[in-house]
């Protein structure tokens, strides 16, 4: 009546019902938090090898089709977009059947167990133009992020000195934790934690356009056997901990020095993101253990006392990329981060990102691999490594 254009209806399947499936079907069901969005999502299908996985999804009424067979939700018309949270060996199959299926796609880190396999994914992307695809990647999505973000994209830093963005855990200093498949590199891959946990530390630096010419990583393996499942000690093969210090290029000819750390063994920590960037003019510093808080660096005239060098904080609130009804002084956390890449991977499908900060790309996700293997023999080798 009025010309305003409906949103559209876009059916999403799930593949993999465990901790992220479950998160993503909570923040889907959280959609009419968003203000004005072109697009209106119905979680539409589950899939899962567990039948039990299953069952927490039914008690959802949008929910039509639970299976333990991924390809019933392929062929099924209601189903225009796909998450799938699955292990990284199962990366490479799941991905290329749901982009030669002409499904959209939101795929989890790393987009493949290793280079070869998400190159493959890469091609599968290329040649169905049809299907869009991004990577799963939250963290930048915290309001105190896109605080950082803008503030680094607003030239205000000047010349960089340097740069990090970390991603950091801890249950793992606990010996007795259990293994599972994200310890054995037949199922997490060769890179270990850089695989599970890189593409957090990596999303924000190459989106920013800080792709390194040179790296030297430092990789450590530091519980090497943990309970099976009857309590028997089992091999360890993955990288615990995994710090890359790069190079990159800037401006002027100059380049200043990027690290990014992922670490399962960093005492202390739950889950914590950071972001540091320090300039010449000017300096931004934000995570997400404090999630309300940013700083950002100046020079103040200090009455009776003259001029000083001041790390002032900012309170982020709740707004990020996309609007939404939560008033502005609120607070905001993972949950909102999670709806809030959805936000903009729908939006971006739609045509209507305008510019926001998008989801991580597939070439993006590919890249990483490149970088992961540098790390790799960098580690092992001993030297720096050139891209």
């Amino acid at each position: 009546m009025n010309g305003v254009r409906p949103p559209e209806s876009v059916g999403v399947a799930i593949v993999g019902g465990g901790l992220m499936g479950r998160e993503i079907a909570a923040a889907l069901g959280r959609w009419p938090a968003l203000v004005d969005h072109p697009v209106t999502p119905r979680l539409v299908g589950v899939a899962d090898i567990n039948p039990a996985a299953l069952e927490w999804f039914r008690t959802i009424d949008t929910v039509e089709i639970t299976t333990t067979d991924y390809r019933d939700l392929l062929a099924d018309d209601r189903v225009d977009v796909v998450y799938v949270a699955v292990r990284h060996d199962l990366h490479q199959q799941i991905y290329v059947d749901v982009v030669e299926a002409g499904k959209s796609l939101l795929a989890e880190k790393p987009f493949g167990i290793d280079g070869d396999a998400a190159r493959a994914v890469l091609a599968a992307v290329e040649a169905h133009p049809e299907s869009f695809v991004r990577c799963s990647s939250e963290m930048p999505y915290f309001p105190g992020a896109q605080v950082a973000l803008r503030y680094i994209a607003s030239g205000a830093l000047g010349e960089i000195v340097s740069a990090r963005c970390s991603f950091l855990h801890a249950s793992d200093l606990d010996r007795a934790k259990p293994s599972n498949w994200k310890r054995q590199a037949r199922f997490c891959g060769q890179a270990g934690v850089l695989n599970d946990l890189g593409m957090h530390t990596w999303h924000v630096p190459l989106r920013l356009g800080w792709k390194p010419e040179r790296l030297y990583g430092v990789l450590q393996d530091v519980v090497t056997e943990r309970p099976g499942p009857d309590g028997t000690p089992v091999p360890c093969d993955t990288w615990d901990n995994a710090v890359v210090h790069s190079w990159v290029p800037q401006p002027g000819g100059k380049e200043f020095p990027l690290t990014t750390e992922t670490k399962r063994i960093d005492p202390g920590q739950k889950n914590t993101w950071e972001l540091e960037a320090i300039g010449m003019d000017g300096s931004v510093r934000f995570s997400t253990k404090n999630p309300k808080s940013v700083q950002v660096f100046g020079i103040v005239d200090v009455p009776g006392t003259g001029r000083e060098q001041v790390w002032h904080q900012v309170d982020a609130g709740s707004q990020s990329c996309w609007p939404t009804v939560t008033g502005p002084n609120f607070e905001s956390g993972f949950s909102d981060a999670i709806l809030q890449m959805w936000a903009v991977f729908l939006a971006e499908r739609h045509g209507s990102l305008g510019d926001r900060f998008g989801a991580a790309r597939p070439e993006e996700a590919a890249l990483t691999h490149v970088l992961y293997d540098a790390a790799i023999t960098s580690h092992a080798e001993r030297r720096v490594v050139s891209l």
